[in-house]
C-alpha cells in the first residue's frame, strides 16, 4: 500500500484531467457551435465544404485524439519533459488498436514509469549522455511501453470495454435512474475539484464507447449549478429571505453566466462561505438532474459547452429538463436551509470590508 501511496497514481491522472480539460472545452464548443449550425463531421475539407463543416471537424478530430493527450499528460506529470514523447507515441498506438480512453490512460502510466526506470537503471558512455534525453530514452520508452501496449495489455482492455459497455447498454430503468443519481451528485460536491476530475474521466470513457448519456448528465449538472445559486437569490427576494451579502450578489453576476458556458468553477467563492449547506444543496440538486438526464436520455455528443450542448442532443427536450430540475431543485434546498441575513450581519460584513481597503494602512515613507 505504501509503494502504490508513492506511485501517486491519482495524483498524476488529476494532473493530466488538468491539461484535458482546457482541449475538451475548445473541442467541444468548436463541435456544438458546428453542429448547431448544420456543420458535419467528419467532413470532406478537400471539396464543397461551409464554415460550419470546418469546425465541427476540427472539434470531431481533437476529441478523437482525447486517447493521446491523456496518455501524454500522464507520462508528462510522471517523467516530466522526458515524458512527453513515450506518452504521446504511446496514447497513438492506444488509439491504433482501438483500445480508447482507458487504453490511453495505461499508456500514459506505462509510458512514465518506464522512463523513469530507463532514466534511472540505463547506463551509457560519456560520449552518448547528450543522446539521452532526445534519442535513448524516448526511443527506448516507446518501444518498450508501445509492444506492452499492443501484446500485452490491448487485448484486455477492449474486451473490458466491450463488457462495460454491454452492461450500461443493458441497464434497466431503474438502474439507470440510480446510475445518474450517483453521477450527479458525485458531479455536483466539489465543484470542478477531485471527485468531478475522477468522474469525467470515467464518463469520457464511456463516451468514447460511444455511450453519451453519462457525460452529457456531469457536463448538464456543472451547468446547472452556479445557475441554481443565482436563481436562489431571487426565490430568497420573492419570500424575503436575504441568503447572499452584497459582495455574494456581486459574484453571482460573474458565476451565472460562467455556469451557463460549463464552467463550474465560479461558484466556488459562494460555496466556500457557507460551505456544508452548499454542498448539501449541489448535492441534492446534482443528484435530481442527474437522474433526470439518465432517466430522459440526454445524450449530447459533444462533452462540453454548457447549454450550446443541447442541439448537439437527439433528445434536447431531456436536456432542457435536466437543467431546469437541477437549477430548480439547487435553488430550492439554497433558500430552504440557508440562514436569512440579519442586518447585524450585513453591517459585519460592511465593516470587514472596509476594513480590507482601510487607507489609514497605507503609509508613505
Amino acid at each position: 500500500m505504501e509503494t502504490i501511496r508513492r506511485l501517486n497514481l491519482k495524483g498524476h491522472l488529476l494532473t493530466a484531467i488538468s491539461y484535458l480539460i482546457p482541449i475538451v472545452c475548445g473541442a467541444g464548443f468548436l463541435v456544438a457551435i458546428g453542429s448547431a449550425m448544420g456543420g458535419e463531421n467528419p467532413a470532406d475539407l478537400t471539396g464543397n465544404f461551409s464554415i460550419w463543416d470546418v469546425l465541427a471537424t476540427l472539434g470531431g478530430t481533437t476529441l478523437g485524439l482525447l486517447p493521446v493527450v491523456i496518455s501524454t499528460g500522464i507520462s508528462y506529470s510522471i517523467a516530466e519533459k522526458v515524458g512527453i514523447a513515450p506518452g504521446f507515441i504511446v496514447g497513438l498506438t492506444a488509439n491504433a488498436i482501438e483500445a480508447g480512453f482507458i487504453g490511453g490512460l495505461l499508456g500514459g502510466f506505462i509510458a512514465g514509469y518506464m522512463t523513469i526506470l530507463i532514466v534511472k537503471f540505463l547506463k551509457v558512455p560519456e560520449w552518448a549522455k547528450g543522446l539521452m534525453p532526445t534519442l535513448v530514452i524516448p526511443f527506448l520508452s516507446a518501444l518498450v511501453s508501445g509492444l506492452i501496449m499492443v501484446y500485452v495489455i490491448g487485448t484486455p482492455i477492449s474486451a473490458f470495454t466491450t463488457w462495460l459497455t454491454g452492461v450500461l447498454n443493458s441497464l434497466n430503468s431503474s438502474s439507470i435512474l440510480v446510475f445518474g443519481i450517483v453521477v450527479g451528485l458525485l458531479s455536483a460536491v466539489d465543484y470542478g475539484g477531485p471527485i468531478n476530475k475522477t468522474v469525467f474521466a470515467f464518463v469520457l470513457t464511456l463516451q468514447a464507447e460511444g455511450i453519451n448519456e453519462p457525460i452529457t448528465a456531469l457536463q448538464l449538472v456543472n451547468t446547472a449549478t452556479p445557475i441554481g445559486f443565482g436563481l436562489a437569490h431571487l426565490f430568497g427576494k420573492v419570500i424575503n429571505k436575504q441568503i447572499y451579502t452584497p459582495t455574494e450578489v456581486e459574484t453571482l453576476k460573474s458565476t451565472v453566466p460562467m455556469g451557463v458556458v460549463n464552467v463550474v468553477e465560479g461558484v466556488i467563492p459562494l460555496a466556500m462561505n457557507d460551505i456544508i449547506r452548499s454542498v448539501i444543496a449541489s448535492a441534492i440538486g446534482g443528484a435530481a438532474g442527474g437522474a433526470v438526464s439518465m432517466t430522459l436520455g440526454a445524450d449530447s455528443t459533444v462533452p462540453f459547452g454548457g447549454v450550446l450542448m443541447l442541439p448537439t442532443m437527439s433528445r434536447p427536450m431531456a436536456g432542457i429538463l435536466a437543467l431546469l430540475a437541477n437549477i430548480v431543485v439547487t435553488a430550492l434546498v439554497l433558500v430552504v436551509i440557508k440562514r436569512k441575513l440579519s442586518p447585524e450581519d450585513l453591517e459585519a460584513q460592511k465593516e470587514v470590508e472596509e476594513e480590507d481597503i482601510d487607507l489609514n494602512d497605507i503609509q508613505i515613507s
